[in-house]
């Protein structure tokens, strides 16, 4: 910039400007500049080169009929020299379309330049995301006869593996190889992070176990955990890994719930030299959480600013969100003073985290007031309305939740399905079915396509109320339609004919469960081993509950809990304590129904009580 405040600069570039409009007045893109002009022009050109004035020397280029060899190199490394120092040039960052013209006007060049500019120029696409185009001038180039170096080549793996297609990244490593070259330390961390944005972790170390081994080779990968030995395979084989390629599999090491694991590397790789950033903790702090080991990534988070990390908005983030969810939220609220402290801005995602957080503890009233904070900073987004119009709704406050709702428009934003599924859930609940009705209707009409989730939550209102007909009508028309029913279907549906004793209708509905391949969780054989004891069908309640582990799903607390009440209800006393015993074996106790069926047998029945101390000692009670 101090070019343009020296004044004998000011001068010169007066003087040649002036020049410049004498030339482009009496001369045409079409015509040739008589001789005197030609090496004026080629004068001017490179001094608008070097002082980055793109438009003016593209201009006279063009005036050039011959384009001077000179000239048309000044023009193009000029061009290539705007794309790669971005913090130089004067003029405005190019387009795609300018950075294509540039390339043509490069290749026009005799003798072409060395192959240095163009990893340069290619370099440069791939910051403007342009990988499509960097694949397709790379062909350009290598049409051109200009030969190949390691730096090209890893530019275009690069490409491939952003474009999700790391397959053609293993075929241009093999032309690597083919022609000689040898790759870098580059070429197998762009590998490496390509596979892991990919999600092929097992492929990533089987990578550096065989280097030069066939893609066909590299389906034979091991489990995830075996990634923690890649370090040492890395170091025997002298490509020592980068921070980039360490925080990439620690990342899917921990999104794998191998955070453990992940420490370990983690040691290892601080062993080996290579510092962490803020990815690598991030990274880390998200598996624990994600654990429920919030106090462990704490420690990470001290750990990180004690070596000078800065911690980012994700950093904080995750923690306060974790911390949220457990019903920390004093703990959340002194991050947020941290994160504030540490000149990290709290965004919509924070704040919405600390209305969850305060809703899922009952505190609605202290979450309106944190929504009412984001409100005057205008971050408010549908998210965060969801989130609060969800608590009003769990706490049964539903016309406060219908007034954020007709609220939302005035702010300009559109509820989404979840918005709407969420109230009529809570019109369902508080018994408003004509309300929840009309909303559907508005729901369709605005354009929201309805969901699984919005017409299961129809059919737990629709069984909740009793009407199993209409119920039944949907879940049929469900069946025909692309919204197939899924599992949370079935048992909705299934409870609902249970709570009736529609129990042959139930039935048809768990076989069909299998039928369909859906399979079955521990919540639907609850529901129909509860609804067959509330039938009197003990014995085929039992056949059901001895075969859940044939189904491939195997009985918990909840399960046990259900047969022994149903037994217990049915003065079935021998096989409820006989279920007790199995129960209190497997590590499961008695819930709180369980716990006052038995008190009030007891109190009927001195054998009971005697049978029930007998069986507890030297075992752990089951209340």
């Amino acid at each position: 910039m101090y070019f343009y405040k020296c004044k004998r600069f000011q001068k010169l570039y007066h003087f040649l400007h002036i020049t410049l409009s004498i030339v482009t007045k009496n001369c045409s893109c079409s015509d040739d500049v008589v001789l005197p002009f030609q090496r004026l022009v080629v004068l001017l050109v490179g001094f608008y080169c070097k002082v980055f004035v793109l438009p003016k020397s593209s201009t006279l280029f063009e005036l050039l009929s011959f384009r001077d060899t000179l000239c048309a190199h000044c023009l193009g490394l000029q061009r290539s020299m705007m794309m790669i120092t971005p913090k130089l040039r004067f003029t405005k960052a190019l387009d795609v379309d300018d950075a294509l013209a540039s390339f043509n006007h490069i290749i026009l060049m005799h003798p072409l330049p060395s192959r240095v500019p163009f990893s340069r120029f290619l370099s440069a696409l791939v910051r403007m995301k342009q990988y499509h185009t960097v694949v397709s001038l790379s062909r350009k180039i290598e049409s051109l006869g200009m030969s190949h170096d390691v730096c090209s080549l890893n530019i275009l793996i690069n490409c491939f593996c952003l474009l999700h297609h790391a397959d053609f990244g293993f075929s241009t490593l093999g032309k690597i190889l083919k022609i000689g070259l040898e790759p870098n330390i580059v070429t197998f961390n762009i590998l490496i992070n390509g596979l892991c944005i990919n999600g092929k972790i097992n492929l990533a170390v089987y990578l550096f176990n065989d280097m030069v081994a066939s893609v066909n080779a590299l389906c034979k990968c091991g489990k995830t955990n075996v990634a923690i030995g890649l370090l040492k395979e890395m170091g025997e084989r002298g490509c020592d890994p980068n921070v980039v390629t360490c925080s990439a599999i620690i990342d899917k090491l921990c999104k794998d719930k191998l955070a453990v694991e992940a420490l370990g590397f983690f040691s290892q790789m601080r062993n080996k030299g290579i510092s962490p950033n803020v990815v690598t903790y991030t990274s880390l702090i998200h598996g624990l959480c994600n654990l429920g080991k919030q106090n462990q990534g704490l420690t990470l988070l001290k750990e990180m600013m004690g070596h000078n990390i800065s911690p980012n908005i994700f950093t904080f983030n995750i923690l306060i969100d974790s911390l949220c969810k457990e019903g920390m939220i004093s703990k959340a609220r002194i991050m947020i003073k941290t994160m504030i402290q540490k000149g990290v801005e709290p965004d919509v995602v924070t704040y919405s985290s600390l209305i969850d957080g305060y809703c899922m503890c009952s505190q609605i009233d202290e979450a309106r007031k944190v929504f009412d904070l984001m409100g005057r900073n205008a971050i408010a987004d549908v998210f965060s309305y969801n989130i609060l119009i969800n608590g009003y709704c769990q706490s049964k406050r539903i016309d406060e939740a219908m007034k954020l709702f007709d609220e939302m428009p005035q702010k300009g934003l559109v509820p989404d399905s979840i918005t709407y599924t969420t109230l009529i859930k809570g019109l369902w609940e508080v018994g408003r079915p004509q309300t929840a009705l009309e909303f559907l209707k508005n729901m369709c009409s605005h354009g929201q396509p309805l969901n699984r989730i919005t017409l299961s939550t129809l059919l737990h209102g629709l069984c909740k109320q009793g009407d199993l007909d209409e119920a039944l009508a949907i879940f049929e028309a469900m069946e025909k339609s692309k919204l197939k029913p899924n599992c949370v279907t079935y048992n909705i549906l299934i409870d609902g004919l249970c709570q009736v004793g529609k129990l042959n209708d139930a039935k048809q509905l768990f076989s069909r469960l299998f039928e369909k391949g859906l399979g079955t969780d521990v919540y639907t054989y609850s529901i129909f081993i509860k609804g067959l004891c509330k039938d009197g069908l003990l014995d085929e309640a039992y056949k059901v509950f001895r075969g859940m582990e044939d189904g491939g799903c195997l009985p918990d607390s909840c399960c046990y809990n259900v047969i022994i009440q149903g037994f217990l209800n049915h003065e079935d006393v021998p096989k409820a304590l006989q279920l007790i015993d199995e129960m209190v074996d497997k590590g499961f106790s008695a819930d709180a129904t369980t716990t006052k069926l038995l008190i009030h047998l007891c109190r009927h029945n001195d054998l009971i009580l005697r049978e029930l101390r007998n069986r507890s000692k030297g075992s752990k009670g089951v209340m």
